[in-house]
């Protein structure tokens, strides 16, 4: 028992020291202004909340979301493969695919895809 308490403690004081040459030797010295400031979603909280924001980057977030949960539906699909009817299986998947496809060819026909003029 008395193994373990000063094994213990050698441990406890061997990461105390540790962290404490950490601290001293890891100080920064330059203190920068813009470090030091918080920063939100890309936007300086201490100016106006007023600035114009880019609605088609927000468009392409958009569709980049909703075509990333779709490959989170696809992927499934190859593991059902095996424990399903094949046939219903082909034709689901088909479905599915041709469901995507339509809305991608959609978003390309409405030019919500390009990000230049």
């Amino acid at each position: 028992m008395w193994l373990m308490f000063s094994m213990a403690t050698i441990l406890f004081m061997l990461s105390l020291i540790v962290m404490m040459l950490a601290t001293i030797l890891g100080k920064k010295s330059i203190n920068d202004r813009e470090k030091n400031s918080p920063f939100e979603c890309g936007f300086d909280p201490k100016s106006s909340a007023r600035l114009p924001f880019s609605l088609r980057f927000y468009l392409i977030a958009i569709i980049f979301l909703i075509f990333d949960v779709e490959i989170a539906l696809l992927l499934p699909m190859t593991i059902l493969m095996f424990s399903s009817n094949i046939l219903s299986w082909t034709l689901v998947s088909m479905i599915f695919l041709l469901i995507l496809l339509v809305g991608l060819f959609h978003e390309w026909k409405q030019g919500a895809l390009e990000w230049a003029f």
